[in-house]
């Protein structure tokens, strides 16, 4: 995404860091977000940026095996089918930035390939991710309304369960602004669910945050966190594969797809 200038966010921000206090929601707009450190963990903000997780010849080897099988499209949302994208999973799962992040047990509940290119290009209006694929509809007084996709069933479970997933977003290209990179609200995953007008009203509060990451990067995020995604502006691709980690069960009758 791109890059802004210290006087944009009203933060000195580092390479490879993150900005040195809090992002006022009126003078921040854009910019990068990357720590390993202590000065602003994953459950403050609701996102963290861990570059080179992967190589870049592995992304591009990944990149050719999702041609070869057959995913090379805008959006494909049942990867972990595959054993190799499970392997990938428990991989992710096991590195040393990514493990002490993810609650004990945690296991890859969902990965969706998303490809933005000259042919396949969408935009996103700012949403929270809300919705979770389980092996069939529940009865669950505590779940909210339930939908089918690509003949799999999705439900809004209870808001318990949101706050313990986590969404690592594995880039096997570079993502910037201008080619389709998030935007997020910082710390606007600590509010619940959140109706449309409070969410601007949030954006208005909070600003935005471009998240670019580089070709093998991870953007970890809460799938609480509020985000959005332009269109791209450069015919360069943006091939993401978003993991799902998630407790190995669920609560009021339901079970991961999966299971």
């Amino acid at each position: 995404m791109a890059h802004s200038s210290a006087s944009d966010a009203g933060n000195r921000v580092h390479p490879g860091g993150v900005p040195g206090r809090a992002i006022r929601a009126s003078r921040a707009r854009a910019g990068e977000w990357a720590s390993t450190s202590h000065e602003r963990p994953l459950d403050a903000v609701g996102f963290e940026i861990l570059p080179y997780v992967l190589a870049e010849p592995e992304c591009r080897v990944l990149a050719a095996r999702l041609g070869a099988c057959g995913t090379a499209r805008a959006g494909v949302g049942d990867l972990l089918s595959h054993a190799w994208c499970r392997e990938l999973a428990r991989r992710i799962e096991r590195h040393f930035g990514i493990a002490r992040r993810l609650r004990p047990g945690a296991v890859a509940v969902q990965c969706t390939l998303f490809e933005k290119s000259t042919q396949h290009d969408w935009l996103i209006a700012l949403h929270q991710d809300l919705s979770v694929p389980v092996r069939e509809r529940a009865s669950c007084e505590a779940c909210r309304g339930s939908t089918q996709r690509e003949g799999r069933v999705f439900v809004q479970p209870p808001l318990t369960v949101l706050e313990e997933l986590l969404v690592a977003r594995l880039h096997l290209d570079d993502c910037t602004a201008s080619n389709g990179a998030l935007r997020v609200v910082p710390g606007s995953h600590r509010h619940g669910r959140l109706s449309e007008r409070r969410m601007q009203a949030l954006r208005a509060a909070s600003g935005e945050v471009v998240c670019a990451v580089p070709r093998g990067g991870v953007l970890l995020m809460r799938p609480l966190l509020m985000h959005a995604s332009a269109k791209a502006l450069e015919p360069t691709p943006r091939r993401v594969l978003h993991f799902v980690f998630g407790p190995p069960r669920l609560p009021e009758g339901l079970a991961w797809a999966l299971d």
